[in-house]
């Protein structure tokens, strides 16, 4: 009987122990995750400090600050959404109260109040940096009612708000 020749393994041009990231020690990776992904991950899925040292591997290494960079780069955008979200919501709420501050104003006007208890009522409901105009256009009595947005982004964007109500005067019937 003859025997088959011995097969020798093929050298390792990264060395004794290193392995690039799609092969372990044992040969090339077919299913799951590296070698080097599993040991630069701990037993919860996060990343290891060992992961990070110098025995980690060339690949362990490398990916170590893109994390931090990630996080850097997207960090200002989501806090630019988040800031307008928040102006929005806050020309909602202030367009909500110049609407009330008007409605109020012309009801007012209708039952016959004259034109600085109707900037009082309005300034009360729609805020003190409020401002009512007053107006009558034959038997309709005009109340529109204008401010600024408030909070970081309302201060630095000259952003108006305006409302405006209509009625007839009851006072004149």
């Amino acid at each position: 009987m003859t025997e088959a020749p011995a097969v020798l393994p093929a050298a390792d041009p990264f060395g004794p122990g290193q392995t690039t990231a799609g092969e372990s020690a044992a040969g090339p990776s077919t299913t799951g995750p590296s070698a080097a992904a599993q040991s630069a991950t701990g037993p919860t899925g996060g990343r290891d400090r060992a992961a990070c040292s110098p025995t980690g591997g060339p690949a362990a290494q490398e990916s170590c600050g893109a994390v931090t960079a990630e996080f850097a780069v997207t960090l200002p955008a989501v806090l630019l959404l988040l800031a307008m979200l928040l102006a929005g919501a806050s020309a909602g709420v202030t367009q909500l109260r110049l609407e009330e501050g008007a409605r109020a104003g012309a009801r007012a006007l209708a039952r016959g109040d004259d034109s600085p208890t109707v900037e009082r009522i309005v300034r009360t409901l729609a805020g003190g940096s409020a401002s009512a105009a007053v107006s009558a256009d034959g038997e309709w009595l005009h109340v529109t009612v204008t401010d600024r947005v408030g909070g970081p982004l309302g201060a630095s964007i000259p952003w108006h708000l305006t409302a405006r109500a209509s009625t007839r005067s009851e006072a004149a019937g």
